[in-house]
């Protein structure tokens, strides 16, 4: 069995031990450090090499999102979850800028945790549903950025795909929605990431909201399946 390595990076010491608890319990995963701060959790990382990094974005001194921004430029980079709470609009962006890979809110249920870390180890991007809603809202404020070059660079299917990935579809339901396979959907996920140098289908939805690709009036994620479960590539 693969044993996922974890930091976990949070001010509160309840809070910390906490996570840690959740997390140790399960048979394939091991906290190997704790942080109290952004400059801990950095220094922790890069001696410990974790594989996943659990976040807490609001810390004194040096905050998870600079910590998060530290992180991104480091050898074998650890992949980076973040956790925010609801109101925290400005912390949320600006740690899927730095280079987070996924994201909950702290009242998340311990699965929900669980799950995050091993999609993360997996390669893949986690995101909560109802974070999910308030980046396609806040996005779709935004004046469209101009195209780039790699945005040509997709086949008609691609620009399908990343349409409703940034909408906050599952691969099963983009499949249905496009009348085609879940697998092919996954290829097509990874063909759009590998294309425009993106590396999570978080930043996917990001790119695609701020260069105006999504309807400003598409609905959210679920809202046609009444789905509220973390969304993975």
């Amino acid at each position: 069995m693969v044993t996922i390595r974890v930091l976990v990076a949070d001010d509160q010491e309840a809070a910390r031990e906490a996570l840690r608890s959740i997390l140790d319990g399960e048979p394939d995963i091991d906290v190997v450090a704790t942080a109290a701060d952004g400059a801990e959790a950095v220094h922790q990382a890069l001696w410990r090499r974790p594989d996943v990094v659990v976040m807490d974005l609001r810390m004194p001194g040096m905050d998870g999102i600079a910590a998060i921004d530290h992180l991104a430029g480091a050898q074998s980079a650890p992949r980076v979850l973040a956790l925010t709470t609801f109101d925290l609009d400005e912390y949320l962006f600006g740690a899927l800028r730095a280079g987070a890979a996924g994201f909950l809110l702290k009242d998340s249920d311990p699965d929900v945790l669980i799950t995050a870390v091993r999609e993360l180890h997996q390669g893949r991007g986690l995101i909560d549903p109802q974070v999910t809603g308030r980046l396609i809202s806040r996005f779709a404020a935004l004046s469209p950025r101009p195209a780039t070059p790699e945005l040509d660079l997709l086949t008609p299917r691609e620009h399908d795909v990343l349409r409703l990935l940034a909408r906050g579809l599952s691969n099963g339901e983009i499949a249905a929605a496009c009348t085609i396979e879940e697998g092919t959907v996954k290829t097509h996920v990874n063909r759009i990431l590998t294309k425009l140098g993106l590396r999570t289908r978080v930043h996917a939805a990001i790119y695609a909201h701020e260069h105006g690709l999504v309807a400003r009036d598409a609905p959210g994620p679920g809202a046609a399946s009444g789905i509220a479960r973390p969304r993975g590539t």
